[in-house]
């Protein structure tokens, strides 16, 4: 995502020569460019002028998309969320049709490019910032947390048809926190462990949890 704007040379001084593009394209690249200003400058360095600057658009077209930067930020949010998503579900389809070949690509994807990534990790920094705060942004993280998970549970109920429908949640919710704290630390420092062993810990928890007996998990059921 880089900054696409050029640089035009008019009497004797520089102007911004901005991009003209079709509308999708202008709108898109207004979150990929707050995308990449919330990971490099959080949310208090973050402005329009900035944004637009970034995308290569004049300030005034941010209006003309979105209802200020607020409205953007959720946008950038939710635009993020369905990109992991999208990874997973990429990695789903190249695991093959086995249930269990399918809920392992699932979760180990989360250990390679492209989410990965530590600029990925500062952009969910400065929405996280906010999720107290700002009731919209919390409901944009609870849509997006849901969402993942939802996709993690159609994994394993295919994977482990056994489990109840209040035992597939639980195992859902362990496995999300066991990657999502994996995830974390390897963003922030990859030199307690390794990308391929924290796949490991995951594959060994999820096999953990193909391999209970019924009944195991009986204290979660909720009737």
């Amino acid at each position: 995502m880089s900054d696409s704007r050029s640089l035009g040379i008019e009497g004797g001084k520089s102007r911004a020569r901005f991009v003209r593009a079709a509308p999708d394209v202008r709108r898109q690249a207004l979150i990929d460019a707050t995308a990449r200003c919330l990971a490099e400058k959080g949310v208090g360095g973050t402005s329009v002028r900035g944004i637009c600057a970034r995308a290569g658009v004049s300030s005034g077209l941010l209006t003309h998309y979105f209802d200020g930067v607020d409205a953007l930020i959720l946008a950038t949010y939710s635009d993020v969320g369905a990109r992991v998503s999208a990874a997973l579900d990429a990695a789903i389809e190249a695991a093959g049709d086995d249930p269990h070949a399918q809920l392992r690509a699932c979760l180990l994807a989360n250990f390679r490019e492209p989410i990965l990534d530590p600029d990925l990790l500062a952009t969910w920094i400065a929405f996280w910032s906010l999720v107290k705060s700002d009731p919209a942004v919390a409901a944009i993280h609870a849509e997006v947390y849901g969402a993942t998970r939802a996709q993690l549970e159609d994994r394993l109920r295919a994977a482990a048809p056994a489990l109840t429908p209040a035992q597939t949640r639980i195992a859902a919710i362990s496995l999300t926190a066991l990657v999502d704290g994996l995830w974390l630390e390897l963003c922030l420092d990859r030199s307690a462990f390794s990308p391929e062993e924290a796949q490991a810990m995951v594959e060994e928890a999820m096999n953990a949890i193909l391999q209970v007996e019924d009944g195991s998990f009986d204290q979660f059921d909720r009737h």
